[in-house]
C-alpha cells in the first residue's frame, strides 16, 4: 500500500528549490533565515568551491539549534564527533534533486519536521527511535539524517532531497510507501491543501496522538535545554487539549504577489486577459518547502466567519489585481460586532454577532469567559479563543493551589499585552500591575479594565522594558507576589532574570510559545537563585503543553515555579 503526496517529477526545478550556497530558503513555519543555518555543498562540488563556502552555525535555542541537537541524538555522538574531526559534516551524500528511499525513525523536537535515515543494509531490522543503529546507512552513504514533511515513525517513504545542511539534508515527500497503519489515517484529513500548505502538520493523526507528540516536544526541550538536573524536572503533565481542533482560528494572514513584468507588459498592451483570474496569481499562504504562494481559498482551521469573508475579498483582488503595485498580505481577524450596551446582562456567546475585521487600524473585539477584550486588528492577541478560559484557569489553579491556606495578594503581568492574564485573574488578587513596551497595547489595557468594570486602582498598566519591571513594583511584598511572564519568542533575558531573582516572588508561572527558550529561561532562573537566593530556591513545580493550535506541530507551555 502506498499512500501518493505532492511528486513534481516531470516539472522543472522551480527556481526557490535551485541549490544555494549561502541562504536558505523559509516557509512560513520557519522563523528565520538565521535559525536555519546553511546548506552544504552536494558530493560533485569542486574542492575550490568548498574552501570558499563559508557555514553559518545556528543560533543558539533556535529552529536550528533544536534541528541540531536532534540529528545529533539520531546519529549518535561518535559518528557526529568523527565527522567534525574529519570535516565532512557538510559533504552531502545526496545530489540536488536526488531521490532515496527512507525509513522513518522518530519526529523532530521542533514537531515541524520528521527526521529520517537512509535503509539499513538489513531491511529486515525494524527501525527505533535510536541514533546509533538508524544512522548506518548502506555503503554507499555515510551516515546521515534527512528531513522531510508529513511522514510519520516507522513509515517507509520516497523522498527528494533539495537543500543540504550540516549532516542532514531537507528532502520533499515523494511518496509514502508503506504507511504506518498505527498512526495513519488520511481519512482524518479536512483540508484538501493538506501535504502543500506549510500550515498543518498534523491532520492524519488521532487528536489524541497530536496531543502526545507535544507532550514529547516540551519533555525533549527541557533535557536538552534547561541544564537542569532529571531529578530537578518534573514528569510533564498530559497537554491540554483545545475544546475546537477545527475552525478555530480568529487570524489568517494570506497574501499574494502583484503582476509579474511580463504579465503587467502584456496588460499594458491590451494583449492580457482580464475575464479570469490570472495563472500567476495565487492568494494564499506559503508551500511547504518553497517561496512560492499557494491558492487557498479556504482554511479549515480558521473560524466560519474568516472563511466566509475570503472568498469575497478573493474576488475583489482579482478583479482589481492590476492595481496592485507590489504584493500584499492581508488581514482577516474574527471580532465580535459590538460590545454589549449592558454589561451587568451580557448575552449568551452564540447571541452576538460576529463580523471579519480586515483594517490593520480597526478595533477587534473578543470575549474570553464574561470579560471582553479590544484591542487594534494589528495587536498580538491568541488566535484561538476557545482555549482561552482552560488555559487561565489552570495559571490561576497554579498560583492558588488548594494545597496553600494562604495564597499571593498581588499579581505582576510580564509582556501583558492586552490585558489577558491580568483581567481575566484581577478578582482574584488585591492588586495587579502589567507591565508592556507597546505603549498602545498598555493603552487596550488600561481601556478594558473600565470596560470590565474593575474597581478604580485595582489594575494599574505601564509602558516600560520588562528589563526594568520590578522597579514600578518595588512596593509590592515578594512573599506575597506571584508573577506571570508571557514573553515572546525569543523569551527573557538576563537583566530580566537576575531582577527576578533578586525580586523573589513566592510563585512565577512562565507561559511561553517557545518552549525551548523557555527551558533555557527556567534553568537560568533556578540555577541562578540556587546561587543568590542565601538559602532559598526555586522549585519547578509543574510543567505542562496546552495546544492553541490543533493539525500543527505549535504548543504553547506552561511552566510553574515556587520559591522554597
Amino acid at each position: 500500500m502506498s499512500t501518493r503526496v505532492r511528486s513534481p517529477t516531470s516539472d522543472p526545478a522551480p527556481l526557490e528549490k535551485k541549490i544555494r550556497l549561502d541562504h536558505h530558503t523559509i516557509d512560513e513555519a520557519d522563523i528565520s533565515i538565521e535559525d536555519l543555518g546553511v546548506p552544504g555543498p552536494s558530493k560533485k562540488a569542486s574542492k575550490k568551491s568548498k574552501k570558499k563556502q563559508k557555514h553559518i552555525l545556528p543560533e543558539p535555542y533556535s529552529t536550528g539549534d533544536v534541528l541540531w541537537r536532534d540529528v545529533v541524538a539520531l546519529l549518535g555522538s561518535d559518528v557526529v564527533e568523527n565527522a567534525l574531526q574529519h570535516g565532512t559534516e557538510w559533504t552531502s551524500p545526496f545530489d540536488h534533486r536526488e531521490e532515496v528511499e527512507v525509513v522513518v525513525s522518530t519526529l523532530s523536537s521542533n514537531g515541524a519536521h520528521m527526521y529520517v535515515l537512509p535503509l539499513f543494509v538489513n531491511a529486515d531490522e525494524p527501525p527505533r527511535a535510536s541514533g546509533d543503529a538508524l544512522a548506518r546507512s548502506p555503503a554507499s552513504h555515510p551516515p546521515w539524517v534527512i528531513v522531510a514533511p508529513f511522514a510519520l515513525p516507522r513509515e517507509r517513504i520516497r523522498v527528494r532531497v533539495y537543500r543540504s545542511s550540516r549532516l542532514h539534508s531537507f528532502a520533499d515527500l515523494v511518496e509514502v510507501i508503506t504507511p504506518n497503519p498505527d498512526l495513519r489515517d488520511d481519512s482524518r484529513v479536512e483540508c484538501r491543501y493538506f501535504g502543500k500548505c506549510s500550515g498543518c502538520q498534523y491532520q492524519m493523526l488521532s487528536y489524541d496522538t497530536q496531543l502526545g507528540i507535544k507532550r514529547d516536544v516540551v519533555i525533549k526541550a527541557y533535557q536538552n535545554f534547561s541544564n537542569l538536573p532529571n531529578e530537578s524536572i518534573p514528569d510533564v503533565l498530559p497537554t491540554i487539549a483545545s475544546p475546537l481542533q477545527y475552525g478555530y482560528r480568529t487570524k489568517i494572514t494570506p497574501h499574494f504577489e502583484a503582476a509579474p513584468k511580463k504579465a503587467r507588459t502584456q496588460a499594458e498592451s491590451g494583449s492580457a486577459d482580464f475575464s479570469d483570474k490570472p495563472n500567476w496569481l495565487k492568494i494564499g499562504f506559503n508551500e511547504i518547502g518553497r517561496r512560492t504562494v499557494l491558492d487557498i481559498e479556504e482554511c479549515p482551521i480558521s473560524t466560519p466567519v474568516l472563511n466566509a469573508a475570503l472568498g469575497p475579498i478573493r474576488e475583489d483582488i482579482i478583479k482589481n489585481i492590476w492595481s496592485y503595485k507590489k504584493g500584499v498580505s492581508l488581514l482577516l481577524r474574527d471580532s465580535i460586532e459590538h460590545l454589549p450596551s449592558d454589561m451587568s446582562a451580557i448575552p449568551a456567546p452564540e447571541d452576538e454577532k460576529h463580523v471579519c475585521i480586515t483594517n490593520h487600524k480597526e478595533t477587534v473585539r473578543e470575549r474570553v469567559d464574561s470579560t471582553y477584550f479590544e484591542f487594534p486588528g494589528h495587536s498580538f492577541f491568541q488566535n484561538n479563543n476557545s482555549v482561552l478560559v482552560p488555559l487561565t484557569s489552570y495559571v490561576r489553579d497554579a498560583i492558588f493551589p488548594s494545597s496553600k491556606l494562604s495564597g499571593p495578594t498581588h499579581l505582576v503581568d510580564a509582556y501583558c499585552g492586552s490585558g489577558l492574564f491580568s483581567l481575566m485573574l484581577a478578582p482574584y488578587f488585591e492588586t495587579v500591575a502589567g507591565i508592556e513596551l507597546s505603549a498602545e497595547s498598555i493603552k487596550s489595557a488600561t481601556e478594558n479594565a473600565v470596560i470590565n468594570r474593575l474597581p478604580e486602582g485595582k489594575c494599574s498598566f505601564l509602558a516600560g522594558d520588562a528589563a526594568n519591571i520590578f522597579s514600578t513594583v518595588s512596593h509590592f511584598p515578594p512573599d506575597k507576589t506571584a508573577l506571570i511572564i508571557d514573553p515572546p519568542r525569543k523569551g527573557s533575558d538576563e537583566p530580566f532574570i537576575q531582577q527576578l531573582v533578586r525580586f523573589a516572588c513566592s510563585t512565577v508561572v512562565y507561559v511561553s510559545c517557545n518552549v525551548h527558550t523557555q527551558a533555557r529561561d527556567v534553568g537560568m532562573i533556578m540555577d541562578m537563585m540556587e546561587r543568590e537566593g542565601g538559602g532559598r530556591k526555586y522549585v519547578l513545580e509543574s510543567l505542562r503543553g496546552f495546544d492553541l493550535f490543533p493539525q500543527t506541530a505549535h504548543v504553547e507551555s506552561v511552566a510553574v515555579l515556587r520559591l522554597v
